[in-house]
């Protein structure tokens, strides 16, 4: 396939994809630091508008998995306009919202289409390009799955501080509608179409079964581990998730072929890509909350101290790529985890005192060690498969990152929480102490990935 269509071709419909997973992606996180505010708007607790967060998860969760059928079933094409129209659609909605019914569905609607594209275009690159350049591509892929979620505070910081929270979603309404015309003109199909049968009953093993698995730990944050409905939820998810498991292992045309998991190096990177979507994920929640409620910052002030990290971080990520594929997956792993690990420790004594140049420089050292791990570990995760397994292995990429990204933040948020309770919240150190803490759990999750890949091997396709 890659030889049948022309650089110039390519490179178009790269640039296209790159730029719908951008503003797909931007969306996903754009709406988080507005919750106060949409809380009262809509006049609702701190419950109801956090399923603003975990609707979008909820719907993210049960539909990645269906996405190697979609992905056979129907065209580059078909799927990549799709998914632009689902965030038109539900950013229309959400703007227009008059009750939190409203923006809640417009919410969900637009997460239809996140669920879609970021599977579809890591598909995209293994059909595109040999197993020696894909490292390059993927490092571009990087500049909107990474980038957009690191500059979403400080633009909804900038929006709030100036202009109303609707324009969270209608500055999404011309760059989709841009995307759908740019797809429907130039947007090529990169692999060929089958009628494959879908199997019914492990759709339903997949939704009921994450989607419970999801909305328990999503849950925990304000029912509480101890709560009936969450300890529920977790364990029936479980339990379906388990069915649905076993289902896959006896199908012939299995919805997920787990398959993927008898090659070691997309294990080892599955294990890795929880640790690190955990921390990354988390440290998002973790360091505004220690800026805004212990250091009295604005969420746009919050937010643009989080900016440089993320501009270096997008510059990098090309950069990586092409180290990925000159040098390999396994000094770039090394590298990354362990910048990583060093970024944690620098917060696990954080204090008033801590200075701004100082957060400044460590959130830096975080996202250069995110540039150096996330897309070289989907690169090698997919290298390792054969090339009719890459839609499997994709959606199970994005299945695992879903689940660690819901689960690993509400056991953080857990960790959080409780270390609340154990100091005193007379004064702002409250809040630093519990922040510095519960660095200090993420510090050991990031040595533990470190260690994990000093075992890769060296040659990853």
């Amino acid at each position: 396939m890659q030889n049948e269509i022309s650089n110039s071709t390519k490179k178009l419909l790269i640039i296209i994809m790159i730029t719908g997973t951008f503003f797909s992606t931007l969306n996903q996180t754009l709406l988080n630091v507005a919750f106060s505010d949409l809380m009262v708007v809509f006049d609702v607790s701190t419950a109801t508008i956090q399923w603003l967060a975990t609707g979008f998860m909820l719907v993210n969760g049960v539909l990645v998995p269906i996405t190697a059928y979609l992905m056979k079933r129907f065209s580059t094409r078909q799927l990549f306009i799709s998914s632009m129209l689902f965030l038109l659609i539900g950013s229309i909605i959400s703007a227009c919202a008059n009750n939190f019914g409203i923006l809640l569905t417009g919410r969900m609607v637009q997460a239809v289409g996140a669920g879609i594209i970021i599977p579809l275009m890591m598909t995209v690159i293994v059909y595109l390009y040999p197993a020696e350049k894909r490292g390059a591509m993927m490092g571009k892929i990087g500049f909107a799955i990474i980038f957009a979620p690191a500059i979403a505070p400080t633009l909804a910081g900038f929006i709030l501080e100036y202009l109303s929270w609707r324009w969270l979603f209608i500055i999404m309404v011309p760059f989709a509608a841009l995307i759908i015309i740019l797809a429907s003109k130039y947007l090529i199909n990169v692999a060929e179409t089958s009628k494959v049968k879908l199997d019914i009953i492990s759709v339903i093993y997949s939704t009921v079964g994450f989607g419970l698995v999801l909305f328990g730990f999503s849950s925990a944050g304000s029912k509480g581990w101890d709560d009936l409905i969450v300890i529920t939820s977790i364990i029936a998810g479980l339990l379906v998730t388990i069915l649905f498991c076993h289902r896959q292992i006896k199908a012939t045309e299995p919805l997920l072929n787990l398959n993927v998991f008898r090659f070691k190096i997309f294990t080892m990177t599955s294990i890795v890509n929880i640790a690190i979507t955990i921390l990354m994920y988390a440290d998002l929640i973790l360091l505004p909350i220690y800026l805004q409620d212990g250091r009295g910052f604005t969420a746009l002030e919050a937010g643009l101290l989080l900016l440089p990290g993320a501009i270096i971080n997008a510059m990098l990520s090309p950069v990586t790529g092409k180290l990925f594929d000159k040098f390999g997956a396994k000094p770039l792993f090394i590298l990354g985890t362990g910048l990583i690990a060093l970024s944690m420790l620098a917060v696990i004594d954080l204090s008033p005192e801590t200075t701004t140049a100082y957060i400044l420089v460590r959130t830096i050292l975080l996202r250069i060690g995110l540039a150096f791990i996330t897309m070289p570990l989907n690169t090698a995760a997919l290298n390792s498969l054969p090339k009719e397994l890459a839609s499997h292995g994709s959606a199970i990429n994005n299945t695992v990152r879903q689940l660690a990204g819901a689960i690993g933040t509400a056991v953080i948020m857990t960790i959080y929480s409780i270390q609340l309770l154990n100091v005193s919240l007379e004064s702002t150190t409250g809040y630093i102490g519990a922040t510095s803490n519960t660095y200090l759990y993420m510090f050991v999750i990031s040595m533990i990935a470190f260690i994990i890949t000093w075992f890769t091997p060296k040659k990853t396709n």
